[in-house]
């Protein structure tokens, strides 16, 4: 008979997953989770982020209203506007017809990228997270 013995077993290894949590841990809470529940925490985030756009929407409406509006009250200051013609036209039927939709495109163009960028600001503050 030989004095051979059978091999011997490689200890067991457990092998498991660096995704999964461990027992006891909570959940990590992200700013997206505190909006999605509506915490205040949350609330707090979108209340920055809705006064930020109301902010910009104000400081637009004023903008127009300074350039586009106050051209009747121009026209009302300097009667001579209207005594003087281009293509037919009173100077100042030709400025409210051609000139105030540079200006209102200008106007837009600033606004929808200034409300992107806030929103892009947003988002990053709460992907950080």
């Amino acid at each position: 008979m030989s004095d051979a013995r059978p091999p011997a077993r490689p200890a067991r290894v457990r092998v498991t997953s660096p995704h999964t949590e461990r027992r006891g841990s909570r959940p990590r809470r992200t700013v997206a989770s505190e909006i999605d529940a509506q915490s205040e925490l949350g609330e707090i985030y979108l209340a920055a982020l809705l006064r930020s756009q109301l902010r910009l929407a104000v400081g637009t409406v004023v903008t127009l209203v300074l350039t586009v509006g106050a051209l009747p009250v121009v026209f009302w200051l300097v009667p001579a506007l209207t005594a003087h013609h281009v293509l037919g036209m009173p100077v100042s039927w030709v400025l409210l017809a051609f000139a105030c939709y540079p200006v209102l495109v200008v106007l837009a163009w600033r606004y929808v990228r200034a409300a992107e960028r806030n929103e892009r600001e947003f988002t990053q503050v709460v992907e950080r997270w």
